[in-house]
């Protein structure tokens, strides 16, 4: 399968990396590997993240810590198409 990152997606980890080195910059790699580690494993698990019903399609969504990653797939191709920190509004 096939993984590929939103322009939208690609913007959520410039804006997370932004933050987290802001506030905590030793974390930032720690943080951005954790993050890779987890999109990356929806490759051989992609049924993991729990369905979006609020929304039209097959969307599901992959809590691992204190993010969410929205993803859809579409036949063997992986679509991640939003990251975010839980404890922001979306």
């Amino acid at each position: 399968m096939k993984l590929k990152f939103s322009r939208a997606s690609l913007n959520d980890l410039v804006r997370l990396r932004a933050f987290i080195a802001q506030h905590n910059p030793s974390a930032v790699q720690r943080i951005s590997k954790r993050l890779r580690g987890a999109i990356n494993g929806l490759v051989d698990m992609p049924q993991i993240g729990r369905p979006v019903k609020e929304m039209p399609g097959e969307l599901r969504e992959l809590i691992f810590g204190r993010y969410v990653a929205r993803y859809e797939v579409q036949g063997n191709i992986l679509y991640i198409l939003r990251i975010w920190h839980g404890k922001e509004h979306r």
